[in-house]
């Protein structure tokens, strides 16, 4: 790690990229600023813990600065370091440690969740969170719990059925893919995978849906938790290659993902499972297969029609498909490709909107100034439709967008692409006056 270290020049290409310098000023919470602290811990003459602690704690990981670096520092590889150090230390209080466990007992399990999203659903049904609200008595809640509750999803748009092990593809088959249900994402957001399912399908893929599958691992790495996102990988492989053998087809010619973090994760398992010598020839195949939905639907000729969508449409760029990934043209593309959208661009599309992963749990303060931040610039769009593609993305702007009194649905690239398919543009919920 110090070979990484010293490759930052302290330039300052980094300052004006990352969000808790822009929210701050302070150089501490900066890039550089950083990577200065871990040099300082690795020479051995490491600064106060409680200080280091915060430092690290309060950088949201979305990799603006890898993008902005003229001299190619991987700051992902140093905080993804620099994190499990914090998490061994022993530094933290007892209900820091003990609201971190419930999040990492909760999230990285779909069974888990899938009990607190009756719970959610019973009481919004009932009007008891509209009724919590109103009253103002969330204002007395502890800060984190606060935010818990903000999050909470909204009701699904429609009914949603349970995928089957495969979706075959209409028309013949010129891919074959394995679909990755994530955990936020099929509690919380089921009718995006079954979306996902649908595009892919129109488009030409056999879609294969390990039914074993779990959490990829993605939250536990970027907090920290390596040795538990290890297990996380090595399960999730497991799942993939138990499924593609079944038909004895062979491997899949991609791995899809429709979430930013989970893709993110899962493209590094070549490098997570490096030292591994049961998995790391294997994490490697895995990772090199690993696409984003938007990557792929933009590599591939269209073939289902694609019908009109009269709507504007803002974009939001998921940090860890931008940043992490590379990849921002795609889904632009993806949404180009149909009639009657009117792409519109959201003002410091590199800024990240402050969810990352659970970090607007654990630090709500900053998490709500960069998404206050973020929705002023979608607002100023006048976009009838808000898309992105992340569910913890949407779950943090949309739940912006409701504070400042504003209106706009919001909704996954691939359901977009999806209402496009199936001609029911009244599935996006657009607002009055689109289309």
């Amino acid at each position: 790690m110090r070979a990484l270290a010293d490759d930052c020049v302290h330039c300052g290409f980094c300052l004006p990229a990352c969000p808790t310098y822009l929210l701050w000023g302070r150089e501490a919470d900066s890039p550089r600023g950083r990577i200065y602290l871990m040099k300082a811990e690795l020479e051995g003459r490491p600064v106060a813990d409680d200080a280091f602690k915060r430092h690290i704690d309060s950088c949201l990981g979305c990799m603006a600065c890898v993008t902005a670096c003229p001299s190619g520092v991987q700051y992902d590889q140093l905080i993804e370091s620099a994190r499990p150090r914090i998490e061994e230390d022993g530094s933290r209080s007892f209900l820091d440690r003990a609201y971190r466990g419930l999040l990492f007992q909760l999230f990285p399990y779909p069974h888990r969740l899938r009990w607190l999203a009756i719970a959610l659903r019973g009481a919004q049904s009932l009007g008891l969170q509209r009724a919590f609200r109103a009253s103002g008595l969330a204002r007395f809640l502890p800060a984190r719990i606060a935010a818990l509750e903000r999050l909470a999803p909204p009701p699904p748009r429609a009914r949603t059925e349970t995928l089957p092990p495969a979706v075959p593809a209409l028309g013949g088959a010129r891919r074959r893919v394995g679909l990755l249900l994530g955990c936020v994402q099929r509690v919380f957001f089921p009718a995006v995978n079954q979306a996902t399912a649908r595009v892919l399908a129109a488009e030409g893929c056999d879609v294969v849906i390990p039914p074993d599958q779990q959490c990829c691992g993605a939250l536990m790495l970027h907090a920290g938790l390596s040795a538990q996102a290890r297990d996380a990988a090595r399960r999730l492989i497991d799942a993939f290659e138990r499924a593609r053998d079944v038909d004895g087809r062979g491997a899949f010619d991609h791995i899809v993902i429709n979430a930013a973090g989970c893709g993110s994760a899962m493209k590094t398992y070549g490098a997570l499972l490096r030292d591994d010598p049961g998995y790391a020839d294997r994490a490697r195949d895995f990772a090199a297969r690993c696409v984003d939905v938007s990557e792929l639907l933009a590599s591939l000729a269209p073939r289902a029609t694609r019908h009109p969508i009269h709507a504007r449409v803002a974009y939001h760029d998921a940090c860890h498909l931008n940043h992490a990934q590379r990849v921002r043209l795609p889904p632009r593309h993806v949404l180009a490709a149909i009639p009657g959208i009117e792409l519109c661009e959201i003002g410091e599309p590199d800024v990240c909107c402050g969810s990352a992963g659970v970090y607007s749990l654990l630090e709500p303060a900053p998490a709500a100034a960069l998404r206050d931040r973020k929705v002023a610039h979608v607002r100023r769009t006048e976009c009838d439709l808000l898309v992105s593609s992340n569910p913890g993305c949407l779950l943090q702007i949309a739940s912006g967008l409701e504070a400042a009194g504003t209106p706009v649905p919001t909704a996954h690239l691939v359901e977009v692409l999806d209402a496009s398919i199936r001609n029911d543009p009244g599935a996006l919920r657009l607002v009055a006056g689109a289309g």
